[in-house]
């Protein structure tokens, strides 16, 4: 059986702690090796992306020594995950093992173990955010600026749920404003970009947005709470859990 490590990004561990838990569940329910290394750390993005990259270093050797035992490493963010997959080579200097094996947990689910059976239960509309590392970088969707058959992979799991009505909002793939750093250093436009991502997500008629990255979900949640919407925001992983 394959051993998969689960790696829970800083900031899941810290404000999401459901989704940690709710990964971690997901995958025993389809009755795989899964461990959660308990001495993980931040991957190293927000050093590298606010400009100090050798920071980052310690933290992806720590990762690549952590994870290095396992078949698969898995996480539910699409960020962290493109961090690893894509910088890891170019930061260490030696061959980096964990950024071959490294998966989103969407990509892992759909590609690797194939989930057809039924998955949780959530009898709620719900509109798609497709968050901008797993459309370009990680291909969990279809990005609509290139001439390419459409598929997303995040809708593929959903319409496993039961009682779920999944819909997607106007520019699908747009982003939501957050973008990390740039979110810090350009707070107008990145606001102004979340606000019109929430009104077209709310657009939808759906009771709740979903994603498979928290970053993108609590940048939208704050627009949402700030202008006072009922609109709710839960990860993916969440949803293909409930109730199991």
């Amino acid at each position: 059986m394959m051993k998969i490590g689960l790696f829970i990004p800083c900031y899941v561990d810290a404000v999401y702690p459901e989704v940690g838990v709710a990964s971690y569940k997901l995958l025993k329910h389809l009755g795989l090796d899964v461990t959660y290394p308990p001495h993980q750390t931040c991957c190293g993005q927000p050093m590298a992306n606010a400009g100090f990259e050798q920071q980052a270093v310690p933290l992806a050797e720590k990762f690549e020594r952590l994870f290095s035992g396992f078949d698969y490493v898995v996480a539910p963010s699409v960020s962290c995950t493109a961090f690893v997959k894509l910088n890891y080579p170019r930061l260490l200097d030696h061959e980096c093992v964990t950024a071959k094996k490294a998966m989103d947990m969407v990509e892992f689910l759909h590609d690797v173990v194939k989930v057809k059976a039924p998955l949780g239960h959530f009898p709620h509309k719900v509109s798609l955010h497709n968050s901008c590392h797993g459309v370009r970088e990680l291909g969990l969707s279809s990005p609509s600026e290139m001439h390419v058959a459409k598929f997303n992979k995040i809708k593929d799991l959903l319409q496993l749920v039961d009682g779920i009505e999944v819909v997607e909002p106007e520019r699908p793939d747009e982003c939501c404003g957050f973008g990390g750093m740039f979110a810090v250093e350009e707070t107008a436009v990145s606001a102004q970009m979340g606000r019109d991502k929430v009104e077209r997500h709310m657009a939808t008629g759906a009771e709740y947005v979903t994603g498979p990255d928290c970053s993108c979900l609590m940048h939208m949640a704050g627009v949402a709470k700030k202008q006072g919407l009922s609109i709710q925001f839960k990860h993916v992983v969440e949803i293909l859990a409930s109730n199991l």
